[in-house]
């Protein structure tokens, strides 16, 4: 059907909302750049990142090598499962986290949320500038003598906002690049780290700790906490991910998610943790960089230090500077742009003071994914267990819609969300396990027993997949200005209208 043809059926044309900008408006299939490949590239990108160090190094100071990396890999695993399902918001419908959130807790309601993962954003931005702008000032100051990591901090952290404000297109290409690379140099730095191993008369593989600062339950949680934030707002990034129009089969239509979530991240998570153990073996320091830069020279020390730059940038621009940008985006539409959203997470990252929240990365990562388990809860029960995947995507941007619940909020979803983040907050040791679950059966008995009852959603008293799926039926959620939102196949939208920014 046309776009002339859908423009009968009175859909919002020309409708304008606080509620729209062009970054948040949906992603067509025709727009969905990232392959595969390029999805998996993304993420190795993403796992080499200073923390995963520390959680290998933290894991074997109590507990043999082997089950340290078995317990990450497992818990990527599980962690895996709820990034797939949470994945094909994006894949399916083409939307961003924080737009998403407007079903389960309202139109106004989804900015606390949603902002709150954009704060977190923000601050590992924050703290990943500050470690690429260590390495850049390592490898000046040793070639040049010029010493200031203040310098490289905003010169570092300048290049990363013009470089995700091109969009995603410039962030892929990126991943392309850096992800082969970071793998190559991992590689070297592990077998460089087991030769110091071997010279202290370590086994690495038959090391055993003796601090009591970690057990095999602390070890998993944690790591679950690590990822937690992504597993809420990765339809930020699957809404480009290549998918077939029309395919019905959840497997088949995120087959490209599955590689990534199964193999990529478990894989790569699990081998840069081992690298930081084996650190910690060798020399009692969980931080690789700063072991081999002590004894590195020459090409040596560029070299590791460009990776250090390298893993840094890459990942912040998928994991941190789009998730950040579009939740600003989404809290002031249409005043702040997606370029501005940029700009506003580079400022407030840096206002987080990241060198400080460096101290007590585990702390922090403890809280937020305690928080965030709550959030992941809701969407899984709101996505599939409430709305059976189908989606009202047109009121999602409408004031007045189904999505305004109780003047802009939706009780059910804040309630569930303070009560899953509680208690995951105090059985900490625990979060993922406790908030996820949590959240979830609260959110459910409240939609059913109270909100739903007084607010009815379309697509579920109409489960109607014609009317309210959209890349299985081979559809997309297509809005513009003189026509507004409708449902267009993609072979009918005209080839001026693919112009439109994706980002």
């Amino acid at each position: 059907m046309a776009l002339s043809e859908m423009a009968a059926q009175g859909l919002d044309v020309g409708e304008k909302s606080r509620l729209q900008e062009a970054s948040i408006l949906p992603v067509w299939l025709n727009q969905r750049t990232i392959g595969g490949l390029g999805y998996v590239w993304i993420w190795i990108g993403m796992a080499v990142i200073i923390a995963t160090f520390q959680l290998g190094a933290s894991g074997v100071a109590g507990l043999p090598l082997a089950t340290v990396i078995g317990t990450i890999f497992l818990a990527n695993l599980a962690l895996g499962l709820v990034m797939a399902l949470t994945a094909d918001i994006g894949t399916e419908h083409g939307i961003s986290f924080a737009v998403y959130l407007r079903a389960p807790f309202g139109t106004i309601g989804t900015h606390l949320p949603s902002v709150t993962r954009g704060i977190v954003a923000a601050a590992w931005f924050g703290i990943q500038t500050y470690l690429g702008a260590l390495a850049l000032n390592g490898i000046v100051s040793y070639l040049g003598g010029f010493d200031s990591w203040v310098f490289w901090y905003v010169v570092f952290g300048l290049i990363q906002v013009v470089n995700t404000a091109m969009g995603i297109r410039a962030v892929q290409v990126l991943a392309s690049i850096a992800a082969p690379a970071i793998v190559a140099i991992s590689i070297w730095m592990y077998f460089t780290l087991e030769n110091v191993a071997a010279a202290g008369g370590h086994n690495i593989w038959t090391f055993a700790g003796d601090a009591e600062i970690c057990s095999v339950v602390a070890l998993f949680v944690a790591n679950m906490a690590f990822w937690s934030a992504l597993a809420v707002d990765i339809p930020n990034i699957t809404r480009f991910l290549k998918t077939k129009g029309g395919e019905k089969s959840f497997f088949r239509r995120n087959r490209n998610v599955f590689v990534a979530q199964f193999i990529a991240l478990p894989v790569a998570q699990s081998w840069i943790a081992l690298i930081g153990a084996v650190s910690f073996i060798a020399t009692g320091d969980w931080n690789p960089v700063n072991v081999i830069q002590e004894q590195g020279t020459g090409a040596t020390l560029v070299v590791l230090l460009a990776m250090v730059i390298l893993a840094q940038w890459s990942t912040n621009t998928s994991a941190n500077l789009i998730p950040a940008a579009l939740t600003f985006v989404n809290a002031g539409a249409p005043r702040i742009t997606y370029a501005m959203g940029i700009v506003i997470a580079g400022i407030i990252g840096t206002l987080t003071m990241p060198w400080l929240i460096l101290n007590h990365l585990f702390t922090y990562l403890g809280m937020y994914g305690a928080v965030l388990s709550a959030v992941g809860g809701i969407m899984v029960c709101d996505y599939f267990l409430i709305r059976g995947r189908r989606l009202n995507v047109p009121d999602l941007y409408r004031e007045n819609g189904q999505f305004r619940y109780f003047g802009g909020w939706n009780p059910a979803g804040l309630i569930a969300w303070a009560v899953g983040g509680g208690l995951a907050l105090y059985f900490i040791q625990y979060a993922y396990v406790v908030g996820f679950p949590a959240a979830m059966a609260v959110y459910f008995v409240l939609m059913k027993l109270w909100v739903m009852p007084q607010h009815q959603q379309a697509e579920v008293t109409d489960p109607d997949d014609a009317k309210y799926l959209a890349t299985s039926v081979n559809l997309n959620w297509v809005y513009t200005d003189g026509k507004g939102m409708q449902r267009v196949k993609t072979a009918d939208i005209p080839d001026d209208a693919i112009a439109r920014e994706d980002l």
